[in-house]
């Protein structure tokens, strides 16, 4: 009978684990999969660029406000209840996506389908790991880390496959399906822990609420658009510059001293948790802004299209799979997670600078990438499961799904000051080595007036009268500046996220990793 009952348990275990990694699978290719189909929506919808990029600043926005309050949400309503119903706002809200007909109406539809997936990840992350005993939670954590490391990375190719064959509205029909089904099994199989009561409506922290909101979505606005709006030049950036501020330091007074808080600061004591989320940041500006600078370099300077430029990432997000199962039978073996991500933060240094060193504007194949990517590939495997790990290694019960939040939120935070930061250094670097490149050519250099008259003798040979080859010979110099340009900027950008990661190295391996206590039978189910 026992016997029995144990196979059920485990046959039980396979499907929640399964149910919750194509939950949190869905979210994280949905980040991404639109990215390529930008092109396509502006154009059906009449959109300007600066209207079609709140379609992704939307959806991030209702992500980084829920991630925090998915810990007290769960208490309020039920783990398998909440995690349903987050489902369920998901896979509505992706219906609606696909069939709005206006502007407005997609950015709001994406708004509530970031607040439906913003739970998806963090509460799957925290079913995984209750779901194992204490000596299996590397395993747990490798399998959860397949679907946060391979999503970013499938959302592109996946998206311009999609886009290339049909139409843009299938990127958000094909999460129907898997919404449909995940709810059925969720709510079949998963079961809300016994801790944690409800609250009455006096006593739930309605101004928490509000403060939390106020200030990640000002913040993630900010991110999101301070590059295009010039940062703090513009008004509104200011602004909510300041509010984000201003919420943040009431938010951490209310949540210290607000006897029932919305999200439970004082996790925070862990050692580990701290450290953990610090790393969860630094991976997460690694993780999104290498995934985001790379298509960028092969569509923008090299001329790919998205499938070709998504489908290059596919090795290195094979070699990750790959090393996930590896890692968690490392870590229950006892292995030191602090050296595990010291080894991770260095090759993910080896891949930076191996880009700095083959980026060139001249046209390079798809060759020279992958060996580079596979290097990024095991970087980033053994930096997710560790830094996860050693997060949530001190903590038991309740405290899993708080401190799951956190972790959770900051490696949005990170993947988002990611992409702002290397988005405004790019811009500000290429206006430098413009600068520097156009004061070398100087109109009285042989060299130049040699170049010119070559090329205004080439466009002559086309048909073209002199004035007209002389203008055009013109263009095609400041085009090459311009690419030259640019290459270097996109070197720069690898040195010095590799730089970034160096650094880190040194600190991660004065942590102290302690073992993970008896996880408390109260958080099993």
């Amino acid at each position: 009978m026992q016997q029995e009952s144990l196979i059920e348990y485990g046959s039980r275990r396979v499907i929640i684990t399964i149910t919750a990694i194509f939950c949190a699978l869905l979210e994280i290719v949905d980040t991404t999969i639109v990215n390529v189909a930008l092109n396509d929506m502006r154009g059906n919808m009449g959109a300007t660029l600066s209207e079609i990029g709140w379609v992704v600043t939307a959806y991030a926005i209702g992500n980084v406000i829920i991630v925090p309050m998915t810990s007290w949400l769960s208490q309020q309503f039920g783990r398998r209840n909440y995690f349903a119903a987050s489902i369920i706002i998901f896979t509505a809200s992706s219906f609606l996506c696909g069939n709005s007909t206006s502007m407005w109406e997609l950015i709001i539809f994406r708004f509530i389908q970031g607040l439906g997936g913003g739970a998806l990840l963090v509460t799957s992350q925290t079913i995984i790991t209750e779901s194992y005993p204490p000596e299996k939670r590397g395993i747990a954590q490798a399998i959860y880390g397949l679907g946060v490391i391979i999503g970013p990375t499938l959302g592109p190719p996946l998206g311009g496959f999609i886009t290339d064959n049909y139409s843009w509205p299938y990127i958000f029909y094909i999460n129907i399906p898997i919404g449909v089904i995940a709810t059925l099994l969720t709510l079949q199989f998963v079961r809300s822990p016994k801790y944690g009561e409800k609250r009455g409506m006096s006593e739930i922290d309605f101004l928490g609420i509000g403060l939390l909101a106020v200030m990640v979505g000002s913040l993630q606005f900010v991110l999101e658009r301070g590059q295009e709006d010039d940062w703090f030049n513009d008004p509104t950036i200011t602004a909510l510059s300041v509010t984000s501020a201003l919420a943040l330091f009431f938010f951490i007074w209310r949540e210290l001293t607000y006897k029932n808080p919305i999200v439970e600061l004082r996790v925070l004591k862990n050692g580990n948790l701290r450290v953990g989320t610090v790393l969860s940041f630094i991976m997460g500006f690694g993780l999104y802004g290498s995934t985001f600078i790379i298509p960028l370099y092969t569509q923008g300077s090299l001329g790919w299209t998205a499938t070709q430029s998504g489908m290059l990432m596919i090795p290195a997000a094979l070699t990750t799979a790959f090393m996930m199962p590896l890692i968690g039978t490392l870590l229950g073996k006892g292995f030191p997670q602090q050296y595990m991500v010291a080894s991770g933060m260095f090759l993910f240094f080896v891949f930076c600078f191996w880009g700095y060193k083959i980026i060139t504007p001249a046209d390079t194949g798809s060759d020279a990438f992958f060996w580079m990517l596979i290097v990024r590939g095991v970087g980033m495997g053994l930096l997710f499961i560790p830094i996860t790990t050693l997060s949530l290694s001190g903590l038991k019960g309740q405290e899993i799904g708080q401190g799951a939040a956190f972790t959770g939120m900051m490696r949005q935070l990170g993947g988002s000051f990611g992409v702002a930061l290397i988005t405004t250094f790019m811009a500000r670097r290429n206006m430098m080595h413009r600068s520097d490149l156009v004061a070398k050519l100087d109109v009285n250099d042989p060299d130049v007036i040699n170049r010119v008259n070559n090329l205004q003798h080439t466009f002559g040979a086309k048909g073209m009268d002199p004035h007209k080859a002389l203008n055009s010979g013109y263009q095609l110099l400041d085009y090459t500046v311009s690419r030259q340009a640019a290459t270097l900027s996109y070197m720069d950008v690898f040195l010095y996220l590799g730089i970034l990661f160096l650094i880190c190295v040194p600190f991660v391996l004065m942590v102290k990793a302690k073992k993970a206590p008896k996880l408390d039978p109260s958080a099993m189910h």
